[in-house]
């Protein structure tokens, strides 16, 4: 999860697509499209292992778009595939 948080953080969409399971993966981000974004910090709330190779976790990702303070509550979910966690989807959490 931090490794995937510092990705988008630094822009580096060919680690996201890899990370991401190739039955929920789209084929491009376009995060050059999210230049406005600056992202500030990840707090991770909780880790779960459902299954000895699935995983949730949840998390809060704090960040500024056009200079306005936001926040990206998920839990997400992953499986692992020959030792390697894979992102497969997330529900985000409201307020």
């Amino acid at each position: 999860m931090r490794s995937r948080y510092a990705a988008y953080a630094m822009g580096l969409e060919d680690y996201l697509l890899k990370t991401w399971h190739p039955a929920t993966r789209p084929a491009v981000l376009k995060l050059e499209d999210e230049k406005s974004i600056k992202w500030l910090s990840l707090q991770i709330i909780r880790h779960e292992e459902t299954e000895p190779d699935h995983a949730l976790v949840e998390f809060i990702a704090r960040y500024k778009i056009n200079g306005k303070a936001e926040k990206l509550h998920e839990i997400s979910r992953f499986i692992c595939k020959a030792g390697h966690w894979l992102y497969v989807d997330g529900d985000f959490v409201e307020p």
